[in-house]
């Protein structure tokens, strides 16, 4: 791919704003966003810190279960990278309010005629 398709400003920003918008929705547990912002189909995936999640059903399930409470986290080393109009990698490393763990998390983002959705994601805990 040609580097002039690489981090087009106007894509860029269109996918630093779904992050954002995902981040915001993460912390505040607001799961109608959570669930909008991942492709609704079964070969979406997202393997979690203790789960593996297979299709969109069973991430809903998972994000109907988890706790409410404690999501809080700031974000470092965030690199968001589009590749073309309609691709992005998203990565970040996460630190809890009282733990010295540092989170990780990876998701692959495509832009579909709904938007930009998360088709991929990965999260894990150093610790």
């Amino acid at each position: 791919m040609k580097s002039e398709y690489i981090d087009r400003p106007a894509v860029l920003a269109e996918v630093n704003a779904a992050f954002y918008r995902y981040e915001q929705a993460l912390i505040s547990n607001d799961i109608e966003v959570l669930d909008e912002l991942f492709w609704h189909d079964g070969r979406t995936v997202r393997y979690g810190a203790s789960e593996n999640l297979y299709g969109i059903d069973q991430i809903r399930a998972f994000r109907l279960q988890r706790p409410s409470q404690g999501l809080e986290r700031q974000l470092e080393n965030t690199q968001i990278t589009t590749y073309g109009d309609d691709m992005a990698v998203a990565s970040t490393e996460f630190r809890r309010p009282g733990s010295d763990s540092i989170g990780r998390q990876m998701q692959t983002w495509v832009k579909l005629p709904c938007g930009w959705r998360i088709v991929a994601a990965h999260v894990s805990v150093m610790g």
